[in-house]
């Protein structure tokens, strides 16, 4: 069903009714509660409030595909919680709620814009690469972007990030505490009287002072043996990558050209042959030290799909074998959800991780160089991961599917596990690690095109439990400025790879050994 943009304003549908009925909506929807246009909302006194229209950005309003926050979230209640809570918390001001579902719909929308006296734009970023704000953020109304942590949060980061060096309409909001978005929306009042240059330096000044304090930054001990950068230079010479089912040509070059790094890019057959020829009993002694091991086991068909991971780990370690290889990084959605794979590779990751290998996810060869390095420096693994922001609690959270259990290297001890479904499309199998609280963290990324390396610390603080998005979620107490974590993701994409120490000095060395600017991203 397509309904257009004008339908629910004149429509007499119930709340429950439209909702139910819209999951699978294809344009752009006023929702109920919308004040039809020609009848403007008056203040006490005669003075007309500013109509700010409240877009809910998804790909449906009860998901349809493998993304976060994952596969058949119901998104409906979320938008009844923040209407509610704009509604009831901004008198002031009148709030057109609508859902968007791409940028056409939003095209619809601000087509709409004069004949509904549109005065501004909340865009509430529901999904991480559903592309709405972009195109409100450019139509230069006074816009205000916040993101439904867990679910949104990839593309508001990076999106925004670009977005800030174009445009000066608008702000953001990235916090667990409603009462946050509340505050913000209230200085819509000031696009009338003031304009927009005063209404987005308000929200930011929100933010900023709404941010969590620094607290102490008292860290469990922990010494890092890291090497000279000479040593990890001439012991990276001899390191080889296997990117199985993708990866960036160029940034293997520049890994090459920098480090001496190999990579060699592997096919999915060649990897499906490998698990293919693994032992029966050898994947059921790996899926059984699993089914021991683990707090917690919540998979769908537990002992044929603990067979399948078994089998692609055993697969492989035995390709990194042939090739002489140290690090693997796959495709692994594409290799899933093509079939090329028969399992995720994260049980695998995590068992390469706690022996001193390296397990990365996604192809992503930026990542899987960057762990590679470290480990010769520092001699610690390193936890990939979609980074989300709460400056309610001044964390950033560090969210995959898998995580290494030996985070202070392999003869450190092992923390506990969960085994779940991918979080995404509740599939296979993946890895919640309950990692140590109280350390100091270090989260990088060497980036070889741009001859630097992005770097920001704090400390672990807490293992959020969320349904939404990925599985492990280990939340940091960020060190330094911490609005300044919102403007790299652009440039360096999504992805930061976290190790256990204080690493600054020994990744600092090395940025100097090898001409690269030392970026502090906080």
């Amino acid at each position: 069903m397509r309904l257009p943009v004008e339908s629910a304003c004149h429509c007499c549908l119930n709340r429950r009714r439209f909702l139910g009925g819209c999951a699978a909506c294809g344009a752009a929807t006023l929702l109920p509660g919308s004040t039809p246009a020609h009848t403007p909302a008056e203040q006490p006194g005669g003075e007309t409030r500013p109509r700010v229209r409240l877009v809910f950005a998804c790909w449906a309003l009860v998901q349809d595909r493998p993304t976060w926050p994952h596969i058949g979230y119901d998104m409906r209640p979320e938008i009844d919680r923040v209407t509610k809570a704009l509604t009831n918390g901004c008198p002031e001001i009148e709030f057109l709620p609508a859902a968007a579902h791409g940028p056409e719909d939003a095209e619809r929308l601000l087509a709409s814009d004069e004949r509904d006296r549109i005065d501004g734009y909340i865009v509430y970023q529901m999904n991480n690469w559903v592309q709405v704000f972009p195109k409100v953020v450019a139509s230069g109304k006074p816009t205000l972007v916040a993101d439904f942590l867990f679910a949104g949060s990839g593309g508001f980061l990076v999106y925004t990030a670009g977005l800030r060096r174009q445009h000066r309409n608008f702000s953001i909001v990235s916090s667990s505490r409603i009462e946050d978005l509340v505050e913000a929306a209230r200085c819509f009042t000031l696009v009338k009287t003031a304009g927009t240059e005063a209404f987005v330096a308000a929200c930011d000044r929100l933010r900023r002072e709404r941010t969590a304090p620094a607290a102490p930054a008292d860290c469990v001990e922990d010494r890092v043996m890291a090497v000279s950068p000479g040593e990890c230079l001439e012991a990276l010479k001899q390191a080889k990558i296997l990117s199985v089912g993708g990866g960036s040509k160029s940034v293997a070059d520049a890994l090459h050209e920098t480090f001496g790094m190999t990579v060699e890019f592997t096919a999915f057959e060649e990897l499906a042959a490998m698990c293919d020829a693994v032992e029966q009993t050898d994947a059921e002694g790996v899926a059984e030290t699993w089914r021991n091991g683990a707090r917690r086991i919540a998979i769908e068909e537990p002992e044929q799909t603990l067979l399948q991971s078994a089998r692609n780990y055993l697969g492989q370690k035995k390709l990194l074998e042939s090739k002489g290889a140290e690090a693997i990084t796959i495709n692994c959605l594409g290799g899933f959800y093509s079939g090329k794979l028969q399992a995720y590779p994260c049980l695998g990751f995590v068992e390469l991780l706690n022996a001193g290998q390296i397990g990365a996810c996604e192809a992503d060869l930026l990542s899987t160089g960057t762990m590679v390095a470290i480990r010769h420096l520092a001699g610690r693994p390193g936890y990939i991961s979609d980074p989300v922001l709460d400056t309610s609690k001044r964390q950033i959270i560090y969210a995959h599917c898998v995580a290494t259990t030996k985070p202070l290297g392999p003869d450190g001890p092992a923390n506990d596990y969960e085994i779940l479904t991918h979080s995404e499309d509740r599939r296979g199998a993946s890895v919640r690690s309950f990692l140590p609280l109280g350390y100091r963290i270090s989260t990088m990324e060497i980036h070889p095109i741009r001859k630097e390396i992005l770097f920001h610390q704090g400390r672990a603080e807490e293992n959020v439990i969320e349904d939404r998005a990925c599985r492990t979620k280990l939340a940091c107490h960020v060190e330094g400025d911490f609005e300044k974590l919102f403007h790299y993701w652009q440039t360096y994409g999504w992805h930061r790879v976290t190790f256990y120490g204080d690493l600054r000095e020994p990744t600092r060395e090395l940025a100097a050994a090898i001409g690269f600017q030392f970026v502090e991203e906080a």
